[in-house]
């Protein structure tokens, strides 16, 4: 039986995810997801001491999107609304990971493991990847205040991270289609071409595995 769209999109820092989240959003008519981030209390304080405010940033996080996918699920999936989101929930772990000390990353991967064992999964992820200079760029540009001082060593790791996260996440589910948009070449918010190649790439995934809309 056809299953009801529901596309991720993923990628470090800046890479332009809720900009290409809210351009298919009204493309195809999706509900849009957006993460909260901005939200966060500790998000300051976590980029100017990592190692003292990562486990209250990283429980915020986790807590708030527990929550939006339990909406989520309720409110649109499981009436056949089709969602497009900024945002994969097992991003939490490729930060815990690089964050946490190992007492505290026990801790946080239990409850993680808790919360998210029955939330639903995304049958496409769009994992958007660049350069440091474009993402470093790109962050500029949007100039929230909250992320001039991230360190550029530090999005560096995380890029590494990301990457390697996305070539276990293909491999633990082959069924699930990963799009991989490379930043450096694509650009999405200025030319339109690039956007439509991004369109046509979704819409031949939803024709493959059979998603549909009922929106």
């Amino acid at each position: 039986m056809p299953h009801v769209p529901f596309i991720a999109i993923e990628g470090p820092i800046g890479i332009g995810k809720t900009s290409l989240a809210k351009k298919l959003s009204v493309h195809f008519d999706f509900h849009l997801l957006k993460e909260i981030v901005e939200e966060n209390p500790f998000l300051g304080k976590f980029y100017d001491d990592i190692e003292e405010w990562s486990f209250q940033t990283e429980m915020f996080f986790l807590c708030n999107r527990f929550k939006q996918l339990e909406d989520i699920e309720q409110k649109y999936l499981n009436q056949n609304k089709a969602v497009i989101a900024d945002y994969h929930i097992s991003k939490n772990m490729i930060f815990a990971k690089r964050t946490l000390q190992p007492d505290k990353f026990d801790k946080y991967e239990q409850i993680y493991h808790i919360l998210t064992k029955d939330m639903p999964v995304p049958n496409i992820m769009i994992y958007l990847h660049a350069s440091l200079d474009t993402v470093l760029e790109r962050i500029r540009l949007r100039g929230r205040d909250i992320e001039q001082n991230i360190k550029p060593s530090y999005l560096s790791q995380l890029a590494r991270d990301y990457e390697n996260y996305m070539n276990e996440f293909e491999m633990l589910h082959p069924d699930i289609p990963v799009l991989r948009i490379n930043g450096d070449e694509m650009d999405f918010v200025k030319h339109q071409d690039d956007l439509e190649t991004i369109i046509n790439l979704v819409k031949q995934q939803m024709c493959d595995h059979k998603t549909v809309s009922k929106h």
